[in-house]
């Protein structure tokens, strides 16, 4: 499979099986938890950003134009299925959103309530005008850095090297749990008053959402018949979790 997707360059060493699937998850998914932590003490995370263009690029680094086309990266055959991936990364959300505040209120136990704490919004009051600004501005960030290059690592390059020995279905279990685990930067693990603690059971349940919000968007990448189902998807849910922060927390 590698000589038909690798560009020549990578031929020689690289061979695109499941063990370049695993090096993939380790060498993006180990930085990147270290660095999200580290965000989540300093409050600074251009780092992160940064991460996730190069998860962006690495497909057009290792792969030629089919293997491009393999792991996803083509026009979709689905234009409305377009449409149904946003409003279902939407309704998850939102799915999401309402479970945690109905189990852990306005706690930290709440993955929405401590992701919140991560923006630095201007001093002063919130108008709505400001309120307003601020949301696009976020949403348009969260709408493409994190979607394009989370999807076209993990719904692209990892789950392909899954593929061929495993087949489609569980290769989306691979993908799936790397991504699910690699949240727990983001909520799980979180770093309050000037100390660490894990939240075993909010962490779980996070975890858990992670894990099948995943799925979701492996489904949305089978109807579309391409990867921008899944980046679609993806750029709903992170939508949809700027609307809940910025209308129903601040």
């Amino acid at each position: 499979m590698e000589k038909a997707i690798l560009k020549p360059f990578w031929r020689s060493f690289l061979t695109y099986n499941w063990k370049f699937g695993i090096l993939l998850i380790l060498l993006f998914g180990i930085p990147r938890f270290i660095i999200v932590l580290q965000a989540n003490v300093s409050g600074s995370y251009g780092w992160v950003s940064i991460i996730f263009m190069l998860m962006w690029i690495t497909p057009f680094i290792l792969l030629n134009k089919d293997g491009r086309r393999y792991i996803g990266i083509k026009k979709p055959q689905n234009y409305r299925w377009l449409l149904y991936s946003f409003l279902i990364g939407i309704a998850f959300c939102s799915f999401m959103f309402i479970s945690a505040n109905l189990l852990f209120g306005d706690s930290l136990n709440n993955s929405f309530i401590y992701i919140s704490k991560s923006y630095t919004l201007p001093a002063g009051e919130l108008t709505a005008t400001n309120k307003l600004i601020l949301f696009l501005t976020f949403s348009l960030t969260g709408m493409t850095f994190s979607p394009i290059g989370e999807e076209f690592l993990y719904r692209g390059l990892i789950h392909g090297s899954f593929v061929e020995k495993y087949g489609e279905q569980k290769a989306s279990i691979f993908d799936s749990l790397a991504f699910a685990l690699t949240h727990l930067a983001h909520f799980g693990i979180i770093y309050n008053l000037g100390k660490w603690d894990f939240l075993f059971i909010p962490a779980l349940l996070w975890v858990l959402g992670m894990f099948i919000l995943s799925q979701l968007f492996f489904r949305c990448k089978q109807m579309t018949g391409s990867i921008w189902g899944a980046v679609v998807s993806h750029a709903g849910y992170n939508f949809g979790m700027m609307y809940w922060i910025f209308y129903h927390i601040f």
